[in-house]
């Protein structure tokens, strides 16, 4: 017979309204013409011993105990199964395991009627010894009349076989719990514990974006623009940022510092941030463009965009720290010009660091550059001797062991690297005097410094400067000894000579000959060109851009001085 999912009523529905005596069941049952299972001895097994020897104790305890019950009903044993999956396991398992073990417990023609019933399940009581052959039908009935009286309440009569583990059957004494009170079943249909409360942990890129930016963080010791070290290769970068900290959005607006790495942009930045952070009115915001883009991709990724814009946009001053950090980000460079619109339509200062000029990074957007280029540009150089001289002065006040002013000017002149290669030559003099003892002198500075006095001293050559060029404009190598006369060729090669006749001792005939030129008038006519751009300003055209003669030999410098 195949399985069908009967009603509630569906095991229940052949118990009387009453409670009968047994021979009024019989009669009852005589009339319906519903035949009671007889046996022809007292059975010493019940089914459900039966079933668990047939399909085995552990297989019976995993499948049936708990989970189906037996019921027998005229000629009919009902199998009650909790859900259907099971019961399709069941039947399709098991059913010749029960259909033999009723054969061998009630006789041959008793048919087996697999149905879903979870309240007759469920209702499961005190464990009962099944009745013997000759008063099953008077137990049964009176299992029927017992359930009958408790329906009123319940609607869950006892007459039923229980597999609940052989040798017993269970009577349902208990009330059932509403059906739709248990919401997660497991495989067999049986509620699930409670899962255990645990605390809400945000997630670690959510926890990240809450924490404070670089400018809020407290500890930090800033850089005050009263430390700094002006020279003729950045006295116009200090005064411009001593202008905007006293009159902050009034003067020029976005400030723009760029330089090579050492040269004292991020030292500027800070001497700003802290400047403006001893006014009450000022709430700066100073942040490296590395942090800005970290920030943003969390606050997309979380949802916590309108956070992130107002952290950057109710600042009163705007200070990002390397810019070209931003070249490839597309979206973040979006992120950043709306920000800085948003700033500059009221009036709040933007200050921008960057390793070039803004026309030379590449892979700014065309809207963001016209912004910067809309404000004040200012570059930072290589410090000169003089500078460097002082630079070294400053560091080495106050320390022990102290250097005299004869070592300090020897370092000046021997030293052309940036302000961090000074500092680190100051403490490496320092220490090696602490470790040895000794008084500082011109053997113990050689001695402690001598490999960076070997490096310093390096001599460049035509095939430096030559490599030089063609990585800052992006040239294959031997692109400039080629015979082409195009100027994205012609152009690259007369700046080489030009660098090659101030930074080596090579002849103009060497020079010609390194790039494939005759003679040496080539070298130099190129020579004087370039003198002419740099003394009129002048632009250089290299393929489709043009290019400030000045700034374009400054990078190059910077190239070659990696």
């Amino acid at each position: 017979m195949p399985p069908h999912t009967p009603t509630r009523s569906s095991v229940l529905s052949r118990t009387p309204t009453t409670a009968p005596s047994s021979l009024d069941v019989g009669a009852e049952q005589a009339h319906l013409n519903i035949p009671v299972i007889q046996r022809t001895s007292t059975p010493t097994r019940t089914l459900v011993d039966v079933v668990s020897a047939r399909v085995g104790a552990a297989r019976f305890g995993l499948w049936f105990q708990g989970h189906a019950c037996f019921v027998p009903l005229g000629n009919v044993v009902v199998v009650a199964v909790r859900n259907q999956h099971t019961l399709d396991w069941l039947e399709h398992t098991f059913s010749e395991a029960v259909r033999e073990a009723i054969t061998e417990i009630y006789g041959s023609g008793i048919a087996i009627n697999w149905v879903v019933d979870e309240l007759a399940v469920s209702g499961q009581g005190t464990d009962e010894p099944e009745a013997s052959a000759t008063d099953t039908g008077d137990r049964r009935a009176g299992s029927v009349s017992d359930g009958q009286q408790n329906q009123k309440t319940r609607n869950n009569p006892n007459g039923t076989t229980v597999a609940h583990g052989p040798n017993s059957a269970t009577t349902n004494n208990r009330e059932r719990k509403p059906l739709e009170s248990r919401t997660q079943l497991d495989l067999f249909g049986d509620p699930l514990p409670a899962p255990k409360s645990k605390a809400k942990r945000e997630h670690p890129e959510v926890v990240a974006l809450a924490r404070p930016i670089a400018s809020a963080k407290a500890g930090r010791r800033w850089k005050l623009l009263s430390e700094f070290v002006v020279g003729s290769c950045n006295r116009v970068a200090h005064a411009s940022a001593l202008s905007v900290v006293e009159e902050p959005g009034e003067g020029v607006n976005p400030l723009v510092i760029h330089g090579p790495v050492g040269t004292g942009k991020t030292h500027l930045l800070e001497g700003i941030f802290a400047g403006l952070k001893r006014k009450s009115d000022q709430r700066p915001c100073y942040v490296t463009a590395e942090e800005f883009t970290t920030r943003f991709v969390q606050a997309s990724q979380h949802g916590k965009m309108a956070a992130f814009r107002r952290q950057f946009r109710e600042c009163s001053a705007l200070l990002l720290d390397d810019l070209h950090f931003l070249a490839t980000k597309k979206a973040t460079q979006a992120e950043y010009l709306h920000t800085f619109d948003a700033l500059g339509a009221e009036g709040r200062q933007v200050v921008v660091t960057m390793d070039c000029h803004p026309r030379l990074a590449d892979e700014l957007m065309p809207e963001l550059l016209d912004r910067l280029l809309g404000g004040a540009v200012w570059s930072l150089l290589p410090p000169d001797p003089e500078t460097r001289l002082e630079i070294l002065r400053k560091k080495s006040t106050g320390m022990h062991p102290s250097i005299p002013d004869p070592v300090l000017k020897s370092l000046a002149s021997s030293l052309h690297g940036n302000v961090r290669e000074l500092e680190g030559a100051v403490n490496s003099v320092r220490h090696y005097a602490k470790v040895t003892g000794r008084p500082v002198d011109q053997a113990v500075v050689r001695e402690a410094l001598g490999d960076l006095l070997r490096h310093a001293v390096r001599a460049v050559t035509v095939a430096d400067v030559d490599a030089a060029v063609c990585a800052t404009l992006r040239l294959a190598s031997g692109t400039l000894q080629s015979k082409s006369r195009a100027w994205a060729v012609t152009h690259p090669r007369m700046l080489a000579i030009y660098l090659c006749r101030k930074h080596t001792a090579a002849t103009y005939g060497e020079i010609s000959k390194h790039f494939g030129a005759k003679t040496h008038s080539t070298a130099v006519a190129a020579e004087k060109k370039v003198r002419a751009w740099l003394e009129k300003n002048q632009s250089v055209a290299i393929g489709d851009r043009n290019w400030p003669a000045k700034e374009l030999i400054d990078r190059i410098e910077r190239e070659l001085q990696k």
